[in-house]
């Protein structure tokens, strides 16, 4: 699932990396198109259809399967729970050897969360699957912070974390990717498991390793409360509908996304914010 996405996309290069046939279910033949030239085999059809999943997952080794990022959720998540219904319709009915879903820090909790809400509420659905589910609960993706090639131009780096100085789970998508391949392909389990994915990271340090890319001076700057619908309003999301992402980042700054949840393993990332930078600044510039 969402393989025209970056967590998708990267699960999919690191299983062909490994030989590994890929099938991915994709509402948009066009805009896969540059992975069936890869050799990835599509099925069109919606994260709503469960007979569309049905099609997709059948006579598979195993699954990934992830939620839409939704930033402008209704109150009672419904968006959320419809994808959720189906997916549990469609794996329920086919059951795969194994199952990876994408989720993140912090869903272990079921209120307070904002758009982690989703996550939360998918785990609770996939607890019920008779297939082996790993849950991979990942950090904020440094990716997220890519604004800042062009926005820390001037030296610095708007940022929803406060303090600055203070460390938070991040890790680079193309890590997500690879841990998913591996958990797809690797040594098989029972039951379930939850696995915290990432390294503990201040906006600060993202800010210091920004700048080395940048050869400029950059520091994070913690946008003020009284100021964050507006600003999130300027990425995109709809105004009077801000409040989703607020509640998540009021969540990540009081800690409940940290590492180190009782009966989770953990995996650390091994690509910087410095890493991710770099490469998309040179490839702007190649």
């Amino acid at each position: 699932m969402g393989i025209t996405g970056k967590v998708g996309g990267a699960t999919a290069r690191h299983l062909l990396k490994q030989g590994k046939k890929v099938r991915a279910l994709v509402r948009d033949r066009e805009r896969a198109a540059q992975w069936a030239d890869r050799g990835v085999e599509l099925i069109e059809g919606d994260w709503n259809n469960s007979t569309a999943i049905i099609a997709a997952l059948s006579n598979v080794e195993g699954a990934f399967v992830m939620l839409p990022a939704v930033w402008a959720p209704t109150p009672d998540y419904r968006e959320a729970k419809s994808v959720i219904a189906s997916y549990v319709e469609a794996l329920t009915k086919i059951a795969p050897p194994r199952v990876v879903a994408l989720s993140s820090m912090g869903a272990n909790r079921t209120s307070g969360l904002g758009m982690i809400t989703a996550l939360s509420l998918l785990e609770q659905g996939f607890r019920s699957l008779l297939s082996p589910v790993a849950f991979v609960r990942a950090g904020g993706f440094f990716e997220n912070f890519l604004y800042g090639l062009q926005a820390a131009q001037g030296g610095t780096l708007p940022v929803f974390y406060s303090p600055t100085n203070r460390k938070s789970t991040m890790v680079a998508t193309d890590d997500i990717g690879a841990e998913v391949a591996k958990l797809l392909t690797g040594p098989a389990w029972s039951g379930h498991r939850v696995i915290e994915f990432g390294s503990m990271v201040s906006a600060d340090e993202v800010a210091a390793q920004l700048g080395e890319v940048l050869t400029l001076d950059v520091k994070a700057f913690a946008v003020p409360r009284a100021g964050w619908a507006e600003a999130f309003q300027q990425f995109g999301v709809p105004k009077g509908h801000t409040g989703s992402a607020e509640e998540m980042f009021e969540s990540i700054n009081e800690g409940w996304m940290d590492l180190g949840v009782t009966g989770t393993e953990h995996v650390a990332g091994k690509t910087s914010a410095r890493d991710v930078f770099a490469a998309a600044h040179n490839a702007v510039n190649a």
